[in-house]
């Protein structure tokens, strides 16, 4: 008799565990799918400078219908597409500027951001135009930078993405290495060039972990753009442009639609 209410006792408390659990992995299914609405947040890396054919209405953003995200939404027809990157922006661009579009509708969300704030364009200025020694100093304050103050600034704007678009797919896209090394190359030196590509890769790391602190994806560009640096005699990134210097150190169309596009369609 105590052997048959213990087995009846068990059956019910299996049935019941058996309910619960398809219960939650039913209302697990039912929650919005990351197929709505694409909105592409940013810097010049994402608007797409250096690519041209800039839209005229984005005015001094500069974004791109050759840029990664306007090929993406152009092959993957999401059910709407917000294109905010702006060319030059900063982490308080995005904050205060940018997330807009943002929904509970939002399905994807891509970034390329901390660049400008770490002083991108003022570390290549000053390697182009002086020594050794100051290029590696301006380098070295850059890392510093990196790593005590743009961790925070990272998780305010991640924070904010994920706050306006509980349920987007959010990829982090990084920056490439600017040079191939160990070639023959007129312009910097071997000692720029590596130091250059070691800013980039602490740079590209400390986005990296943020973005995956916060459940992000981090898209990874270093390995698409291999072979094609500067130097390697196929870039996909402009040198210096003195007739257009914004676009100096920016992709080519190539590097939108090789280095990017790729990277974003595997990680969406």
């Amino acid at each position: 008799m105590r052997r048959s209410r213990l087995v009846l006792f068990l059956s019910s408390f299996l049935l019941a565990v058996a309910t619960a659990l398809t219960g939650a992995t039913t209302a697990h299914a039912s929650q919005p799918a990351a197929d709505g609405g694409y909105v592409a947040l940013g810097d010049s890396y994402s608007s797409g400078v250096g690519a041209g054919s800039y839209i005229s209405s984005s005015g001094d953003c500069k974004r791109s219908t050759k840029a990664f995200p306007y090929l993406w939404a152009a092959a993957n027809s999401p059910s709407s597409f917000d294109f905010t990157a702006c060319a030059g922006a900063r982490t308080g661009d995005v904050l205060h500027g940018q997330l807009g579009p943002l929904s509970t509708a939002t399905g994807l969300v891509s970034i390329s951001i901390g660049g400008n704030d770490a002083g991108f364009a003022d570390v290549m200025t000053t390697c182009v135009l002086q020594s050794d020694s100051t290029c590696l100093s301006r380098i070295a304050t850059a890392k510093a930078y990196v790593d005590s103050t743009l961790p925070g600034l990272l998780d305010q704007v991640y924070s904010a993405i994920r706050s306006k678009a509980p349920h987007a797919k959010v990829v982090v896209l990084g920056y490439p290495r600017f040079y191939k090394l160990g070639t023959t190359c007129v312009g910097l030196s071997e000692t720029k060039r590596k130091a250059i590509n070691e800013g980039a890769d602490h740079l590209d790391n400390a986005i990296a972990q943020r973005a995956r602190a916060h459940g992000f994806t981090f898209g990874d560009v270093r390995p698409t753009f291999t072979g094609h640096e500067l130097c390697s005699g196929n870039s996909w990134l402009h040198s210096v442009n003195w007739l257009n210097i914004g676009e100096s150190y920016h992709p080519k169309p190539a590097g939108q639609s090789g280095g990017y596009l790729p990277v974003l369609d595997g990680a969406a």
